[in-house]
């Protein structure tokens, strides 16, 4: 793989990830690359929830679509009718589920977190009856020696809730969690 020219990744599990039923993957984001990275850590199959926008670019479009992108809108949530059903299909066939909690690129800090998708997927849990694991996964990048460059991915122990009316609570604990995997300070507390 040519991610292994570049990078040596590292991985630390609390605990081994369940095949059985579906599981929500909540990584740290902070370049373009935690997507590789995190696809190479984890198996099986992946799916990557995506803002809409990164799917106009054709390469892009086609890598994230391999890698089971789910497109959504973040300023119209209408437009992501669509995506939410293909979400409840995935969830349904106990598929892992990646999201990055924070929404978008925070370098240095860990970022507040978004709780709107975690609140509708905790909608489902009911539905699914099954207590969906919500697995926090911290990403660290080390120092560039030559031409590799260290990356430290530590996994937490899966976190759970039980209605939609936590998922602000649930995602204040994922931010803590993925703080501390990954060594970084929080940025700001609103979500």
């Amino acid at each position: 793989m040519v991610f292994s020219i570049f990078y040596r990744i590292e991985t630390e599990r609390k605990e081994i990830i369940t095949d059985k039923g579906p599981v929500i993957i909540l990584p740290k984001h902070q370049y373009w690359t935690d997507i590789p990275i995190v696809s190479i850590v984890f198996t099986p199959l992946l799916y990557f929830v995506a803002k809409r926008e990164l799917f106009r670019y054709p390469f892009i479009r086609d890598y994230l679509l391999l890698l089971g992108g789910i497109p959504l809108d973040r300023q119209q949530s209408i437009r992501t009718l669509n995506s939410f059903r293909s979400f409840l299909s995935l969830l349904r066939a106990g598929e892992k589920i990646v999201i990055f909690p924070e929404g978008t690129y925070f370098r240095d800090a860990v970022g507040s977190g978004k709780s709107r998708l975690l609140q509708m997927i905790l909608s489902f849990q009911a539905e699914l009856k099954y207590r969906i694991p919500f697995v926090p996964v911290g990403i660290r990048y080390g120092e560039r020696k030559g031409w590799r460059r260290r990356v430290e991915i530590r996994m937490g122990h899966p976190l759970f809730a039980e209605k939609e009316s936590d998922a602000i609570s649930l995602t204040h604990r994922v931010m803590e969690e993925i703080s501390r995997l990954c060594r970084l300070p929080r940025q700001s507390s609103e979500i």
